[in-house]
């Protein structure tokens, strides 16, 4: 099981130092990889009231794609969204984008995707929040075409491409993770989906949605147990024997992947960041 952490984006603010000493940090301590979510905007919920989502405009988020590709040029660290919001961009360029990331980080990324919550930041971008669970599946499709095939020709519901293609195209198939719980979401990750980025803990709950994700797999003709998994586990309680149980947890139900989790511990500065990383592999690395 690969272990790695969570940029704890909406506590680092703008301050460079502060994310180069982050992610040089959980290279140092010999994390495997850096996992990141993403929005673009915001919304004032003093004009949009409560929008029903854990952020606002005053919550700071680095863009992922950029920032990974700044961490890849000082650290060997892997790198993952979990996730990054797709139907709310261009496929094409979203292609493009990856495509090079994946170039300067020799490989080490996988691409996470999920659809979001935030209908005022649809709106800015130009998408429509009603199909965007519809959007990502066949953004999905015409990803891996763009990064495979030389010329492309594509005629559906959301994309329309005629004989266009990518240079330089990616030397790997790039890994697609997506994430969600909704039984719709959980079929989709079984016909489309490389991992799964699950939004519940080890037991019955888990359970009863792989086998959701499993029914997509085989209706789709695909081995669920090709589908991937990462799990996550919080420092809020500071309890390291705890975090060491429910690690072994997500192991014992076959997560591929662990992430660490420092946001909304009490973490005031990097520093503090750096010292929970720092505690954390004592027990887990």
């Amino acid at each position: 099981m690969d272990i790695g952490v969570i940029f704890p984006q909406t506590e680092m603010g703008g301050d460079l130092g502060a994310v180069r000493a982050y992610g040089q940090a959980a290279s140092d301590l010999g994390y495997h990889h850096l996992a990141a979510y993403d929005h673009v905007l915001g919304a004032d919920t003093a004009v949009h009231g409560d929008i029903g989502g854990p952020y606002d405009i005053h919550t700071t988020f680095h863009e992922p794609l950029v920032l990974f590709a700044y961490l890849a040029g000082i650290t060997g660290l892997s790198f993952a969204t979990s996730i990054l919001i797709g139907p709310q961009r261009q496929t094409a360029l979203l292609a493009k984008q990856v495509a090079e990331l994946d170039l300067v980080c020799d490989g080490r990324f996988r691409l996470g995707l999920g659809i979001g919550w935030n209908a005022v930041e649809y709106e800015a971008l130009g998408y429509d929040f009603a199909t965007r669970g519809e959007r990502l599946e066949e953004q999905v499709a015409v990803l891996r075409q763009l990064w495979t095939q030389e010329s492309v020709t594509v005629d559906s519901r959301f994309h329309h491409i005629t004989a266009a293609g990518l240079a330089p195209r990616p030397t790997r198939a790039i890994p697609i993770w997506i994430g969600g719980f909704a039984p719709a979401a959980l079929r989709r990750i079984g016909r489309v989906a490389d991992g799964w980025f699950p939004r519940v803990n080890p037991g019955g709950a888990l359970i009863e949605a792989l086998e959701t994700v499993a029914e997509g797999a085989r209706q789709a003709g695909r081995d669920p147990a090709a589908i991937l998994l990462e799990g996550r586990v919080d420092y809020g309680s500071r309890d390291l024997d705890r975090i060491a149980t429910h690690a072994e947890r997500w192991r014992a139900a076959g997560a591929s992947h662990l992430s660490v989790n420092t946001m909304a511990a009490g973490c005031a500065s990097v520093d503090d960041h750096v010292a929970a990383l720092a505690a954390i592999a004592e027990v887990l690395l």
